[in-house]
Order: structure tokens, then sequence, then C-alpha cells
């Protein structure tokens, strides 16, 4: 069995979008009601690209989960802080994928400069909430009732971990492109898989 963690390829999307389509459908994991298309799909990793890693794993050649990073909200003050989302094929999943997919996400964004990574679960989610505390992260919140999905109200908690010291002054995170690209490999290469 050959498995890798590396940045998501134009080839990679199709596969990705249907290990995130069955999650909008079918589960209340995302807030979405429609799987997006294709298009739309493209149009957000190609977003998200321009400065924050998107990984996927692969094995023997097919993607198996994918996880990414992105702006936890649209103001200056919070550039220091990033929203992680992860997906794993459902036919894959209590695997250690996420496990595998988050340490190197994480590592990447604290060489990008990051200071703070967040995760906004919708409960019930015991297998996410368990990945969040295995990973180091603390649970400090839930936002009741947030969202309507499948005839239910849902909750949303809230996991944050600190991947740097909080500074004065602290230095403006960097682009994952402007990382030199031997670390990129290096932290995508590691073997925890």
């Amino acid at each position: 069995m050959s498995r890798q963690i590396r940045m998501i390829q134009p080839a990679d999307i199709p596969a990705v979008r249907d290990i995130y389509a069955p999650y909008v459908a079918e589960t209340s994991v995302s807030f979405e009601y429609e799987p997006p298309t294709l298009e739309e799909f493209t149009a957000r990793v190609e977003r998200t690209l321009k400065r924050y890693p998107w990984l996927v794993c692969e094995e023997n050649g097919e993607i198996i989960g994918y996880a990414y990073a992105g702006a936890l909200g649209v103001r200056k003050a919070y550039q220091w802080s990033v929203e992680l989302s992860i997906y794993v094929r459902q036919d894959r999943r209590r695997q250690g994928l996420g496990k595998y997919l988050y340490q190197t996400l994480l590592e990447l964004l604290t060489a990008q400069g990051y200071i703070g990574a967040y995760g906004a679960v919708t409960q019930p989610n015991p297998a996410s909430d368990r990945l969040h505390r295995k990973m180091g992260f603390e649970r400090v919140g839930v936002w009741k009732d947030a969202g309507y999905k499948l005839g239910v109200w849902r909750d949303v908690g809230w996991y944050e971990k600190f991947l740097l010291p909080r500074t004065d002054n602290p230095s403006e995170p960097v682009s994952w492109q402007e990382l030199p690209r031997e670390q990129v490999q290096e932290i995508c290469g590691k073997g925890y898989i």
C-alpha cells in the first residue's frame, strides 16, 4: 500500500469534490444544503491556494481524504488565525487518516507563521470531537442552534489550538507558496502514514 500526503493538484479536484458531496447531501457535518458544482468547487480550491494549504491523502493513486485551512475572519486582526476543514472518504473513516492530514496541515501552518488554529464541529460528531482533542485542541465554546439542517437545529462546537506563542507585534504569516518548496515537500513527506 502506497500512501502520501501532498498538495492538491487540479486533476484531484473531482475526486475531492466527490468526497465532500455525501457530507453535504446526507449529513449535517457541512451546513451546505446542495453539493457544489465542480466549477464552484474548483474556484474554492483556487481561492484557498492563494494563501493557505490544501492537502490530499492519496493511496495507490486514489484520493481518500483532504484537509485545508482558510481565514477565520475577514478583518485584519484575524490574520494570525485560521479555520481548518477535513474530510475523509466515508469508506476510509476511522483509519487514522484525519490525524495524519491534520499533523501535516498544522506543521505547514506553523511554518507559515499562523498562531491560532480553530475547528468548528457540527454537533453531535463524536469522531471529529475525538480527533480535535487527540490533536491537542481545546474545546472553547458552543454556538447553540447555530444551523438548521436535516430537520434539526444544530449546535456548533469550537476548538482552538495555539501553534506558536502569542507575542507583541507578531510578524504577518506568509502564503504557503512563499515557503521554500523543499520545506513544503519535507513537511508533506515526513512519513506520518
